[in-house]
């Protein structure tokens, strides 16, 4: 029942942030949002009891949407004034506070119950890193890769999109622009 309930809060919580990644305006906005799901994503893995996976998900990737956010803040002008719609605060209070109650509620029902088990044997004569490995490499190998497949992807458009942009820039400026870096150049060379 735990683990349902777990599942269910947390796919909504995550949907509901990439789809605020996708659909906003903002990219500092989309970023956050990004953020806030791999922290998400990290819990369907504590909740499957690889506590190790759920470690490196806040680290590594949420990590690399750090650096995403560094890159967003040089590349798109977040000086501009944002124009925000403030909506009820009554409605954004109680869905904060039911949120809170079941995060709480989540993480204290299994310290609350006695029939806390392993979900693997420990192996004889094999280290932690090993087990780990074993654990890696058999059980959790899928979303380890398509969790480092997606940032893969990920990593690949943002190249190609600023590639487009910068190609961009530069078909736009006209043929005096041109005729006028060329000459400041010569000139440069001349003397």
């Amino acid at each position: 029942m735990f683990e349902a309930i777990a599942f269910y809060l947390f796919a909504f919580l995550t949907i509901s942030m990439f789809y605020i990644a996708v659909t906003t305006q903002q990219a500092l906005y989309a970023l956050s949002a990004i953020a806030a799901g791999m922290l998400f994503i990290s819990a369907f893995f504590f909740i499957l009891g690889a506590d190790f996976l759920g470690a490196v998900q806040i680290i590594v990737y949420s990590g690399a949407v750090m650096a995403l956010y560094a890159f967003g803040m040089m590349f798109f002008d977040t000086t501009r004034e944002v124009k925000e719609k403030h909506g009820n605060s009554m409605i954004v209070l109680g869905l904060s506070v039911l949120v809170a109650f079941l995060v709480v509620v989540i993480f204290a029902v299994p310290l609350v119950s006695g029939n806390i088990t392993a979900l693997y044997p420990i192996v004889e004569g094999a280290g932690n890193t090993q087990e780990v490995g074993m654990v890696l490499f058999t059980k959790y190998l899928v979303p380890f890769e398509v969790a480092a497949i997606m940032l893969l992807v990920a990593m690949v458009a943002g190249i190609v999109l600023a590639g487009k942009k910068m190609d961009l820039s530069l078909t736009l400026m006209n043929e005096a622009q041109i005729r006028d870096m060329r000459d400041e150049e010569n000139k440069k060379v001349l003397s």
